[in-house]
């Protein structure tokens, strides 16, 4: 936790009140809830992704998703801790690390990893401080946390969350999405965050708003179809994680699922797992610039190069992993993403995540979803834009060295505005497991 919602109990109380008064009441009443810090809230809370210089930040209005969270009942309860500046300061900082918070410690063990930028949010919920935590992903960054916390979480198609007020890496990328305890829970939130936003273009392409709790049917994964990229990821498994993984194929063909083993993606087959580009870097410094730029003329920090120049004067409290991702984009990029390499490699990534990714792989098996060990498909989804929900599958002896233990998940990712279907599956799937494990704090 980075900080606690003063007027949270207060919330509570008007909650209270309002159920005794027979008013009407939200899907979300009274549910508390936890943001990443890089969310808006207009609020006595500040927004400062984890970041020193951001630390007096206040946004001036709330975020978009935390207005729909507000007018469906829920209360703020807080913001959680988060790797500063959604891992985008610099490169080597670990998960959960920053300057503002110091370190996220995972729930189960304080010795395993955390993975990803909303790891604060996992573990909140894997801690059970809150009923659902908000995340945001460029990467993996809600995916991950959420099989190294033993949770679901919910990475939504890039457009369906609006991403107003949020402190950006890379439009292209970015979403923000729930990190819960169950799907049922992930679900009903991402109802009420989903939504059209004027001021986010890419919300506008989404389809018409619908009750993913509608989904939420044991048996309605019955007549799916799902792929197993069996070269490229499942393989690649060590021994003892991959005999916990193995179960999830032999779930879902008992639950009656097709599973289509092998079902390969097609761009992996030249450079498995991954290719590079630099969109992301691109876009940092234009994003950035922009989002503080939205806070007004009072704001702090005006500039990506006020950060860097806050941060060379306090070096002691802020630059104990350097900061040569901020310095990388503010000296080698525009800012203006008209650079040949940026349109080039925006291109790549579209095409190999999608033609010859993942459209590419539903459309040649017939597929509803792609079945991922753990977050093993964040980078492919996230380049394409697409959903993908996690979901806990148990838990597994990784090394000889402590903690003998961490936690195991698979993940379905599917096509654009897909994630209706690849509810209903991990829904299915989680019913028949029951695999999550609260800590032992």
């Amino acid at each position: 936790m980075l900080r606690i919602n003063p007027d949270a109990l207060w919330l509570a109380a008007a909650r209270d009140a309002a159920m005794r008064s027979d008013q009407p009441l939200g899907p979300l009443h009274g549910i508390p809830i936890l943001l990443k810090d890089n969310v808006d809230t207009g609020d006595s809370m500040p927004t400062s992704a984890g970041a020193l210089a951001l630390a007096d930040s206040y946004a001036p209005r709330d975020a978009p998703l935390v207005r729909w969270l507000r007018q469906a009942g829920a209360i703020i309860l807080g913001k959680t801790n988060m790797t500063e500046l959604a891992n985008y300061m610099t490169t080597g900082m670990p998960g959960g690390y920053s300057s503002l918070g110091g370190q996220v410690r995972n729930a189960h063990h304080p010795d395993l990893a955390v993975a990803g930028s909303s790891s604060g949010s996992a573990v909140a919920v894997a801690a059970e401080l809150c009923s659902v935590a908000i995340g945001t992903e460029t990467s993996g960054s809600i995916l991950r946390p959420a099989e190294m916390s033993g949770i679901v979480g919910i990475k939504p198609t890039v457009g369906l969350v609006s991403r107003t007020g949020i402190v950006p890496i890379c439009n292209a990328q970015d979403t923000a999405g729930p990190l819960a305890r169950t799907v049922a829970d992930a679900a009903r939130v991402l109802t009420v965050i989903a939504g059209r936003d004027e001021a986010d273009p890419a919300t506008l392409a989404a389809p018409d708003a619908e009750d993913y709790a509608n989904y939420l049917d044991a048996a309605g994964a019955r007549d799916a179809r799902v792929g197993v990229p069996r070269a490229s990821y499942w393989d690649r498994q060590a021994p003892e994680p991959a005999a916990v993984l193995g179960r999830a194929i032999a779930v879902l063909t008992e639950l009656g699922v097709e599973v289509v083993d092998p079902a390969e993606i097609e761009s992996d087959r030249e450079a498995p797992g991954s290719w590079a580009t630099r969109v992301m870097l691109l876009e940092f410094k234009a994003a950035i610039n922009a989002y503080l730029h939205s806070l007004g003329p009072g704001a702090p920090m005006k500039s990506i190069r006020d950060i860097i120049a806050f941060n060379d004067a306090h070096p002691r409290e802020t630059l104990r992993y350097g900061q040569n991702q901020l310095l990388r984009a503010e000296h080698e990029t525009s800012g203006r993403m008209v650079e040949r390499e940026y349109l080039e490699g925006r291109l790549t990534d579209l095409r190999r995540s999608r033609r010859q990714g993942i459209d590419g792989t539903l459309q040649a098996h017939g597929l509803d979803a792609i079945l991922f060990p753990g977050a093993a498909g964040a980078a492919i989804s996230a380049r394409a834009g697409y959903p993908t929900v996690h979901v806990p599958l148990g838990f597994a002896e990784v090394s000889d060295a402590p903690p003998p233990l961490r936690p195991l998940g698979v993940s379905f990712a599917g096509t654009a505005f897909s994630e209706g279907r690849l509810v209903q599956i991990a829904h299915a799937f989680e019913q028949a497991t029951q695999a999550r494990r609260r800590p032992e704090l």
